[in-house]
C-alpha cells in the first residue's frame, strides 16, 4: 500500500490537477516544497508545466535537489517526471542555460518540425503512445492508446533503451522512459482520462 505521495512543487503551476489526479488513482498525496517531505514520502512526482531553467531554479531555492538526489539513489523511491519535470531529468535544455537533474546523460531540444504550418509548436493535442520496449506505466493499457500533449521541447535520448515508448509530431520523440525507479512522461497523465489514471495507478503499483 502507497503511503504518502509528493507532488513537487516547481513554481510553474499545474499542481492541482495532477493533485486530483493522483487522489483519483487511488493514493494520498500532497503538494509541497519541504525537503523533509520528499524524505518520507513513498512516491515522488515532478509536474508538469513552465520552464526548464525557473523549474530548476525553485528547486535550487527550496533546497530540495538534494532531498531528491537522495530518495531516487540512496532510498530507491520511485519518481515520475510529467512532461517538464520528465525534461529536468536531462542534463540541460535549449530552453535557456540552466543544468538540469542529470539523471539522463541528453539534453532537451526544441520541436521543429519541416512543416511548421503543418505541425505545429507548441505541439498540442491527443496522440497515440506506440510501445518500443516493455513499459511498466503502460502495463494493461491498450496498444496505441491516445493521450494528451502540450509541450514544445522533448527529451533527445537518441536510441537509449530507456525510452519505453514513443509518439510522433512529424518525428518520433520520446513519449514514455523508464531507468529503475527513474520513469518520465511527455504527455499529461492529468488531462488524458482514464489511460492517464490507468499510468497514474501503474506507477503507484511499483
Amino acid at each position: 500500500m502507497v503511503g504518502c505521495v509528493a507532488i513537487v512543487d516547481l513554481g510553474t503551476g499545474n499542481l492541482r490537477s495532477v493533485w486530483r489526479a493522483v487522489n483519483r488513482a487511488g493514493a494520498a498525496s500532497e503538494v509541497t516544497d519541504q525537503p523533509a517531505r520528499l524524505r518520507a514520502a513513498d512516491r515522488i512526482i515532478l509536474p508538469g508545466v513552465g520552464n526548464f531553467a525557473r523549474a530548476m531554479a525553485g528547486l535550487r531555492k527550496a533546497g530540495l535537489i538534494d532531498a531528491l538526489q537522495e530518495a531516487v539513489f540512496e532510498r530507491r523511491v520511485p519518481v515520475l517526471g510529467i512532461c517538464l519535470g520528465m525534461e529536468i531529468m536531462a542534463e540541460g535544455s535549449e530552453e535557456g542555460r540552466a543544468t538540469g537533474l542529470g539523471w539522463f546523460k541528453c539534453r532537451v531540444k526544441r520541436l521543429k518540425p519541416q512543416e511548421p504550418q503543418k505541425y505545429k509548436v507548441p505541439f498540442i493535442g491527443w496522440a497515440p503512445v506506440r510501445s518500443v520496449a516493455e513499459s511498466r506505466l503502460l502495463r494493461g493499457i491498450p496498444p496505441e492508446s491516445e493521450f494528451y500533449f502540450l509541450h514544445s521541447y522533448f527529451v533527445d535520448l537518441g536510441h537509449d533503451p530507456a525510452i519505453a515508448a514513443d509518439a510522433v509530431h512529424e518525428t518520433p520523440f520520446p513519449a514514455v522512459i523508464e531507468s529503475g525507479n527513474i520513469l518520465g512522461v511527455q504527455f499529461h497523465p492529468e488531462r488524458s482520462h482514464e489511460a492517464g489514471i490507468a499510468v497514474l495507478k501503474n506507477f503507484l503499483s511499483l
